[in-house]
């Protein structure tokens, strides 16, 4: 007697209880649950020229990083690192320096962020030259920041564009509208890989890394032409 009363107080507890527990948040799901939305892939814009950085360590051969530029969307910015990458743009207009890319340090490296580079006048991020004279403006926010290998002008705020540039080795949205994209990374991913790691928290390398040699790469031979 004492069982089937316990069993009756039992059955009316939980008859009463269950609504109060689902009215307290627990939901039960009435239909399979919708896919995510994702972001679309990433579409570059048309790659016009081609250049290579020739990376050395300490000293040392390391690789070669080839570069697509997008010379339809950002033109001068295009123009700019391409003839710094040639070295055929004479001397600077204020530095009185060579116009060129070989022999100048990556001198900023950070991990998870971006290596950086491009400073021939004081090889440590302080200076640097457009093929302009000086700086020069902003040209165009249109490409974004949305995949890794992404090469980007440096600056010190609007308009001040140089010779010192970044590749990002992560996905860096927060720079959209402040930094130029030019250009992507086409082949040397794993070069840019082995250069994150030499990096540190402050940017300081913990090796000598240096572009040492740059130019355009022939189209004939490219098959990214």
């Amino acid at each position: 007697m004492y069982s089937l009363k316990k069993l009756i107080i039992s059955i009316i507890l939980i008859t009463y209880m269950a609504p109060q527990v689902l009215s307290q948040g627990i939901e039960v799901p009435m239909k399979m649950a919708e896919r995510p939305l994702m972001d679309p892939k990433p579409t570059m814009p048309k790659i016009t020229d081609t250049v290579y950085l020739d990376i050395s360590v300490d000293g040392k051969p390391l690789g070669r990083i080839l570069i697509g530029l997008f010379g339809e969307v950002v033109p001068k910015t295009v123009q700019n690192f391409k003839r710094l990458c040639a070295c055929n743009a004479g001397k600077g207009k204020y530095s009185g320096v060579d116009l060129c890319y070989k022999g100048t340090a990556i001198h900023r490296i950070i991990p998870n962020f971006m290596i950086q580079g491009g400073d021939f006048t004081h090889q440590n991020g302080v200076g640097g030259e457009s093929i302009y004279g000086g700086k020069f403006e902003d040209e165009s926010f249109e490409i974004l920041h949305n995949k890794k290998y992404l090469v980007s002008m440096a600056n010190a705020g609007p308009n001040t564009n140089g010779s010192q540039f970044f590749i990002n080795t992560v996905k860096t949205s927060w720079l959209d509208g402040k930094h130029v994209v030019f250009g992507t990374v086409l082949e040397g991913m794993g070069i840019v890989d082995e250069l994150e790691h030499l990096g540190t928290n402050s940017g300081v390398t913990r090796k000598a890394v240096v572009i040492a040699d740059s130019g355009v790469w022939d189209d004939k031979k490219s098959s990214w032409s």
